[in-house]
């Protein structure tokens, strides 16, 4: 095990390393580590451009992609469904739906800055959490919960696919843009409020390994280890929503990260515990946003993908070659 941490951690720094490196302008590895420990390259104009612009693109993408792992975990324990991911209970759906509402419902331009953005975004996961939270209360059963987290997300694309068919095409394009994702608009204020939410969502997940550890053999059990099932699971909702909420907000939806990683992280830490889970979760998703975000950048060229075609492209193969490979590998 010892080894499976000290590969991830070591997998991790390097994809930072060249994450920082790619861009526009393709700057040498060694140049970037000579950068990161304070001393000076020979390109001046490389630290600027490391420091100043691709330092807080490549930390959001570690945030990021652990803040989705760590809730894509926790929603395949609660449902105990290995194809739950962050987006089951419509918080993603709720952010849009708000954003669209904001964009294409004629609302004047200085409504549609980054900002109001994020604080639309923001709100759609806020009201979609207390919707969620206010059900949870009243249901005791987990499958409605998923059903009703569907239902949400089904009628607020709905509402959004209205809104499209009588908007203008330049509000389109401009919801549009959003609904890809981004990891490079962030300022430091930002990245240090994702970072903040990240680490208060995943400490709650550490908070809850007892319960999380007795819910994959089911509620009786965990009653009878002297856990609340209802308490457990709204503590659940409450990190999965603080976590998805905050990535949402800031980068806008991002797909397939928080299903695919805890597969992937399964295949390295055979074991269903998670207090080794929820730590492998956090080193592979952050590695995982870094290497799409470095497929996104297309070393030496102006163009970037959007971040949301490269995780979809590499995520869903990777969910397909998982279940057909390991069918035991659900704990």
């Amino acid at each position: 095990m010892r080894y499976a941490w000290l590969l991830l951690t070591l997998i991790l720094l390097v994809f930072f390393l060249i994450n920082l490196s790619l861009g526009s302008v393709s700057i040498p590895p060694i140049e970037t580590l000579t950068i990161l420990l304070g001393g000076e390259p020979s390109v001046p104009v490389w630290k600027d451009i490391v420091l100043d612009f691709r330092l807080s693109k490549a930390l959001t993408g570690v945030f990021a992609g652990a803040a989705l792992s760590v809730s894509g975990l926790l929603m395949q324990t609660l449902f105990r469904n290995p194809l739950a991911g962050p987006d089951v209970l419509g918080l993603s759906s709720g952010a849009s739906l708000v954003v669209a509402i904001v964009v294409m419902a004629g609302v004047p331009f200085f409504f549609t800055t980054p900002y109001a953005i994020s604080l639309a975004a923001s709100l759609g996961c806020l009201s979609v959490f207390i919707l969620m939270i206010l059900v949870a209360q009243r249901l005791r059963d987990n499958a409605s919960l998923l059903i009703i987290g569907l239902m949400v997300g089904a009628a607020t694309s709905s509402l959004v696919s209205v809104l499209q068919f009588v908007s203008r095409a330049e509000d389109q394009q401009y919801y549009l843009v959003w609904t890809f994702g981004s990891m490079g608009n962030l300022n430091r204020q930002e990245v240090l409020t994702l970072a903040t939410a990240c680490l208060l969502g995943t400490a709650l997940a550490f908070f809850l390994i007892k319960s999380l550890n007795a819910w994959l053999l089911g509620d009786n059990y965990a009653r009878s280890l002297g856990i609340n099932p209802n308490r457990a699971r709204i503590l659940i909702i409450i990190s999965t929503c603080l976590l998805t909420g905050a990535v949402t907000a800031l980068c806008g939806p991002i797909a397939f990260v928080g299903l695919a990683v805890p597969h992937l992280t399964r295949l390295v830490i055979k074991s269903g515990n998670h207090k080794v889970l929820i730590p492998g979760v956090v080193l592979t998703g952050s590695t995982f946003m870094l290497v799409c975000d470095s497929i996104a950048q297309l070393p030496g060229k102006a163009l970037v993908l959007p971040i949301n075609a490269v995780t979809a492209l590499i995520g869903a193969p990777v969910v397909i070659w998982v279940i057909i490979r390991a069918k035991k590998i659900w704990v």
